[in-house]
């Protein structure tokens, strides 16, 4: 029986991270020390001194660990990890797992392009955002690529006798794959769209208002129609932004507020002088109630996940451990990083204006709070009632298998906490060791390899779930249960049952059957468990079946070569359409002739391959 006395005579005067657990051995708590001599000790003094919610933490610790580290820094960095690892009940936690759409200039590529992305590294592309408005960013990514002709495709390389795509021949791009372009004339038309990103959009807003009024005088309504769209995209995303200062480039703005159901962070993004979004984040209640270490919770949470990290950050009052915290970000950035509170000028006007549009926010973000909370609370216990267990939190995953009649066979696994998915754990597996369509023995290999990873302490796989649902019934359950039983790990597995119209309609767990129309909460879960493993499943398919038949397919055929593959797969778009296609139609593509042509339409005929190539 672990002596917490006698363990606290032991600790190191030592920089480290220390993990407070209950009695079912859960880690309910994960801080960091400068001494975690006198850190952890502090839990343990007279009660009378402590913070009630503090005093209410400690009497549910039944033991503690801890890792010494080197540095400070180091226990930072360990803690930031630990507590995405665990989610501890009584840390302050960034609960939405959101991600924010960037618009990225691949300035890493001989031609670049503007896409739209959700994920931010270091690959030498331009970044700007985030952006609240996806359809925005969206509809700004095809203005820009549209207005200065900018190349769309993927592709760096570009060999004798390439074919265009259609957007060369709708005139939405000059082929620089075609030699249509300068490298020099294309690089001024990518500086130009990113003077545009940069919020010097005046000179683009007015062409546009010329050219959608000459397209409406020469009687081109859908040409005039699509500039209208273009300008309205433009004032969607103008409209979140305040006009501050030129002269302030990119920050952020950290604000805590308290509400009725706990505490909240609002997050401001000023980008090029202008207030261009705003998030809030919901982080529960927190053991001490400083705004400061809120902040600084919620600084080291977001950031290390796959975001910008502005030059400056403002906050209301200064962090605890700001030094520490900015020497991370700084590494994490590559270059310095601010965090302070303004006292005067343009950026005390900054903080000011984010605060009185906190107050306005606080009731619709108590509502929400109110609303998630209690759904999360009525999840978790129909899911104790029904696996007859008390935990506080649960860990859903869920899998599925993919496959064309057993070829290129896939399965995917998704993650849900409390009910809101947690995209960042989802994992997808090819399948290596099964042969045509098995999916339970598929399914068997996949959750083999996840749990043999963790045995492992792979990071990426370390948390196991509180409890597997799998898409089906008896049968599936009882594959993944064999798996379990073999690897000695015990976790509850449940199947979700689907009527005859294809709808969620119960969950069964060993004798007992759930019908979900009695609990609304959990029905919605657990369907939308199940959408989503089978879209992640579907679409990870979908893309090794696509790449392997333009790998494979073509080069089966005697006389097709890479060029001629190209040139198919550019005048038709698709394999699927080519295997629709003539002998005719297919001789007259360039560098065709009457032989080959005939030789692809024989192989697309043959009734095996058709009947591969037509599924969806």
């Amino acid at each position: 029986m672990f002596d917490i006395k006698e363990n606290l005579k032991t600790l190191p005067d030592k920089p480290g991270v220390y993990l407070h657990k209950n009695n079912v051995g859960e880690v309910i708590y994960v801080g960091k020390a400068v001494s975690l001599k006198n850190r952890v000790r502090q839990y343990f003094q007279s009660p009378e001194r402590l913070l009630p919610k503090v005093r209410a933490m400690v009497s549910h610790i039944e033991e503690f660990e801890y890792i010494t580290t080197d540095t400070e820094m180091e226990a930072l960095i360990l803690e930031c990890n630990l507590i995405k690892k665990y989610m501890p009940k009584y840390n302050v936690l960034l609960r939405d797992d959101k991600t924010y759409p960037y618009i990225k200039v691949t300035l890493n590529e001989e031609w670049p392009r503007i896409v739209k992305t959700r994920r931010v590294t270091g690959d030498g592309g331009k970044y700007y955002g985030p952006y609240a408005d996806a359809g925005a960013v969206n509809q700004i990514v095809d203005l820009l690529s549209s207005v200065y002709k900018l190349k769309r495709c993927s592709s760096q390389r570009f060999p004798e006798g390439h074919q265009p795509c259609l957007n060369y021949h709708i005139k939405e791009c000059y082929g620089v794959c075609c030699g249509g372009y300068s490298h020099e004339t294309y690089m001024e038309a990518v500086h130009s769209a990113m003077e545009f990103l940069a919020g010097r959009d005046k000179k683009l807003v007015s062409d546009l208002k010329a050219q959608m009024e000459q397209a409406s005088e020469a009687l081109e309504f859908e040409k005039a129609a699509q500039y209208r769209d273009y300008l309205m995209a433009i004032e969607s995303i103008q409209e979140k932004q305040k006009v501050v200062l030129s002269s302030i480039g990119d920050l952020d703005v950290v604000l805590t507020a308290a509400g009725q159901e706990g505490f909240h962070v609002i997050l401001f993004f000023v980008r090029h002088g202008k207030l261009s979004g705003r998030e809030s984040f919901f982080m529960g209640e927190a053991l001490e109630e400083d705004r400061g270490t809120i902040a600084s919770a919620f600084i080291q949470q977001y950031y290390s996940g796959n975001t910008v990290i502005p030059k400056e950050i403002l906050v209301e009052q200064e962090l605890a451990d700001h030094q520490l915290v900015e020497q991370w970000l700084t590494k994490l950035r590559g270059s310095n990083v601010k965090i302070f509170t303004p006292q005067k000028g343009d950026k005390k006007a900054i903080l000011d204006l984010t605060r009185r549009d906190v107050v306005e926010m606080m009731k619709v973000l108590d509502d929400r709070a109110r609303n998630e909370q209690e759904k999360t609370e009525a999840l978790v216990t129909a899911l104790n009632e029904f696996f007859g267990v008390e935990r506080s939190g649960w860990r859903l995953e869920a899998y599925d298998i993919s496959n064309t009649n057993g070829v290129d066979s896939v399965g995917a696994m998704v993650v849900f906490q409390d009910g809101k998915p947690q995209r960042r754990d989802y994992r997808r597996f090819k399948i290596k060791t099964v042969e045509g369509p098995n999916d339970y023995g598929s399914l068997q290999e996949v959750l083999y390899r996840r749990l043999r990873r963790a045995q492992k302490n792979d990071p990426g796989f370390s948390r196991l779930p509180d409890a597997i649902m799998m898409d089906g019934g008896k049968a599936q359950v009882s594959a993944v249960e064999q798996v379990l039983k073999a690897m000695k790990i015990d976790i509850p597995v449940a199947g979700m049952v689907k009527d005859d119209h294809h709808r969620t309609r119960g969950l069964v767990y060993g004798d007992k059957e759930l019908e979900l129309k009695t609990e609304p909460v959990l029905f919605k879960c657990l369907g939308a468990m199940q959408e989503e493993v089978h879209r992640f499943a579907i679409e990870y398919h979908r893309g090794l079946r696509n790449k392997t038949m333009q790998r494979s397919v073509l080069d089966e055929i005697e006389g097709v070569g890479e060029k001629r593959k190209q040139a198919l797969l550019s005048h038709f778009g698709s394999i699927e359409k080519l295997s629709q296609a003539s002998a005719e139609e297919i001789a007259d593509v360039k560098g065709m002739n009457s032989a080959v042509a005939e030789r692809i339409y024989t192989y697309f005929h043959n009734s095996v391959v058709k009947s591969e190539t037509n599924v969806v």
